[in-house]
């Protein structure tokens, strides 16, 4: 048997948390949308600025993160790389469960990610019946007027909502987008109480959809939706899409987390 001495096990605990801190780093970064100043970085962090400066370094040096020329840091073009990884396996361990909604549905189903402070849409399973494609996968949309958007949303207190849409503004696609913070805090609200979001043709003049965020306790941002042309989203089949929505991001999470496998894609289950 191997006996870890308290000095490997000082050292180990000081490993981890300098990896924290370097992905501490790279999550406030990506909160920004221009470079960010290594004072702030190292306050932001609760680092001392020479530590913050050791740890930028090594991220420069590895390519997730880049130093601008007036010094300030800015994610880097490595990331870019394992970025498309990521959503390509998110697509992989989603496909088969958007399947099984159109499946059941009939109509398009989508997974989207929270990516800066917009939905992305990352996989899709088509409907079966012949359409154009309202969403297509590597789109991104407003978080305010989508089904998606508003479920991700609702997920922050009222004060973190608010604070991103007064930083996006709320650009009105269609006469049914909310116009206001307060129309939209007051959405959130119901959001939040029955368990799923509506985008009422919010973002597309005859396309309705209804939208199911994955819950805190996944490990990314994501909301899983089944979309299609007003006049066959009817109350009933949100009502009937709900629950199977639900049941579908329960099931992600936990793929996510890897408590249980992916399941494979079977040839019976693409509608045809």
């Amino acid at each position: 048997m191997v006996v870890s001495t308290q000095a490997e096990q000082r050292g180990a605990a000081t490993g981890a948390q300098t990896v924290h801190r370097a992905l501490d780093i790279l999550e406030i970064i990506a909160a920004r949308s221009a470079g960010m100043p290594l004072a702030e970085i190292a306050a932001a962090v609760g680092l001392a600025a020479p530590t913050a400066h050791r740890l930028c370094r090594a991220l420069v040096e590895r390519g997730y993160v880049r130093q601008l020329p007036d010094r300030t840091y800015a994610l880097g073009t490595r990331l870019v790389a394992l970025g498309k990884s990521a959503h390509d396996l998110i697509g992989a361990d989603a496909e088969p469960l958007l399947l099984d909604l159109v499946a059941e549905l009939g109509e398009t189903a989508n997974l989207a990610v929270l990516s800066g402070l917009q939905a992305e849409y990352v996989a899709q399973a088509p409907s079966r019946f012949a359409m154009r494609m309202f969403t297509e996968v590597g789109r991104r949309v407003d978080l305010h007027s989508t089904g998606v958007g508003k479920a991700l949303l609702a997920r922050l207190d009222d004060s973190e909502a608010r604070a991103i849409v007064d930083r996006t503004g709320m650009a009105t696609p269609t006469p049914h987008t909310l116009e206001s913070p307060d129309a939209l805090m007051a959405d959130l609200r119901q959001i939040r109480e029955r368990g799923f979001a509506l985008d009422e043709q919010e973002q597309e003049i005859g396309v309705r959809c209804v939208a199911v965020a994955l819950d805190s306790a996944s490990p990314a941002w994501m909301a899983l939706s089944v979309s299609g042309p007003v006049t066959r989203m009817t109350d009933d089949l949100v009502g009937r899409a709900v629950p199977l929505l639900q049941a579908a991001a329960r099931e992600l999470a936990a793929i996510l987390r890897g408590e249980v496998d992916r399941r494979p894609i079977t040839a019976g289950r693409h509608p045809g």
